[in-house]
């Protein structure tokens, strides 16, 4: 939710179909495209030539999921990654340390997230 308004952030997204990877996977490493430490939960992927790299986004349909530090997640997550497979209208959420870590987010409709640009971020993305 916005802290200032109390709303969902809205406008201008896209519609995506997502794909899930975690660390220890065949060709992840523990860097994201940037040089910077993958975050679990917070790192994606995507296409720089549809979702500029270093964007700020909220995929609402990811509000209310379990964090590995227990916490709720609130939805946003840092553009710093990419992979040879994410062309187009795709994107790839980092969940974790191992295939277990994808438990939370299996719950979604990975074939229709919708994420929205609300802003960017320099250095690298908070973990």
């Amino acid at each position: 939710m916005s802290v200032v308004t109390g709303a969902l952030p809205s406008g201008p997204g896209w519609n995506l179909k997502a794909t899930l990877y975690h660390a220890g996977a065949k060709g992840v490493g523990a860097l994201d495209a940037l040089g910077c430490k993958v975050v679990a939960m917070r790192t994606v992927a995507v296409d720089k030539n549809l979702i500029p790299k270093r964007s700020v986004l909220f995929i609402k349909e990811t509000v209310g999921l379990k964090m590995p530090d227990g916490s709720v997640h609130d939805g946003y997550w840092y553009a710093s990654d990419a992979g040879s497979a994410i062309k187009g209208k795709r994107i790839d959420l980092y969940t974790g340390k191992n295939a277990g870590s994808m438990g939370a987010v299996r719950s979604l409709n990975l074939a229709s997230l919708t994420a929205v640009k609300v802003g960017d971020f320099e250095g690298c993305p908070p973990g």
